[in-house]
């Protein structure tokens, strides 16, 4: 693939601090590489100034757009309506935060252009490089939860839920217009999507620097964690991610 045109969908919470810099190397990456692209930020109801720096550095540069919710929404539908706005031939998604630098897009182009329509990055493929690891303990939740999605919703992957992921504009919006999942788990739903349209999905190395901030708290969230994977199975099952809502 070489796209004329690519998108690039933030989700943010509270980002306020480090919004406007990480915007910032962003835009500097993609001026270098492409003559067109956007940059979607969207707004997940933060209670600090996020928005406001958004606008700001939308009024330098207009190639970022901002949309902001009201309200706390989740990182499933915030990503969701990024993405079904986004006008790109190639759309990614990756967090505010950089914790995967963006320069991982030109791999993730690479790998669309050899015909996988969804791209994904995986903190353990044998040739990623882990900056900065999380806890032991956070490492041991991610990996019980890898397990729970691949005995629940057979996905072979070996990490759904790192924060970098792209598509084809087809795969994109077949796949995120059906998409249901608003909170952490949705990463895992787009797979599950991905499979029943017959995408193919590469697994791709990534250099990696975890953010001791970040916004997930896995055990804590434990019981809407178990509650989405198996909704995500029962909407499987039920033929909801099925292409023109056909059932088996």
């Amino acid at each position: 693939m070489n796209p004329n045109f690519v998108s690039v969908v933030i989700p943010a919470y509270n980002e306020g601090g480090r919004i406007q810099s990480n915007l910032e190397k962003i835009t500097g990456y993609l001026s270098s590489k492409f003559s067109q692209f956007e940059v979607i930020v969207v707004d997940d109801g933060s209670a600090d100034d996020t928005a406001k720096k958004v606008a700001q550095a939308a009024h330098h540069e207009p190639r970022i757009r901002l949309i902001s919710f009201p309200a706390n929404r989740g990182k499933g539908f915030v990503v969701r309506q990024g993405v079904l706005a986004a006008r790109g031939d190639a759309i990614f998604f990756t967090d505010a935060d950089l914790s995967t630098p963006v320069e991982a897009i030109e791999a993730g182009l690479k790998e669309l252009a050899e015909g996988y329509p969804v791209v994904i990055a995986s903190r353990r493929h044998p040739e990623s490089v882990i900056t900065l690891h999380q806890s032991r303990a956070r490492e041991a939740a991610g990996r019980i939860f890898n397990l729970a999605v691949k005995t629940i919703l057979s996905l072979p992957f070996e990490d759904t839920q790192c924060g970098f992921k792209g598509f084809s504009r087809e795969a994109a919006r077949s796949i995120f217009s059906l998409a249901r999942i608003d909170g952490f788990v949705f990463d895992a739903e787009l797979l599950v999507i991905a499979r029943r349209f017959g995408f193919r999905v590469r697994e791709i190395p990534v250099h990696w620097t975890n953010a001791p901030d970040s916004k997930v708290r896995l055990v804590r969230h434990l019981s809407s964690v178990a509650r989405d994977l198996l909704q995500i199975r029962r909407n499987d099952r039920q033929g909801i991610y099925r292409p023109h809502g056909i059932r088996s």
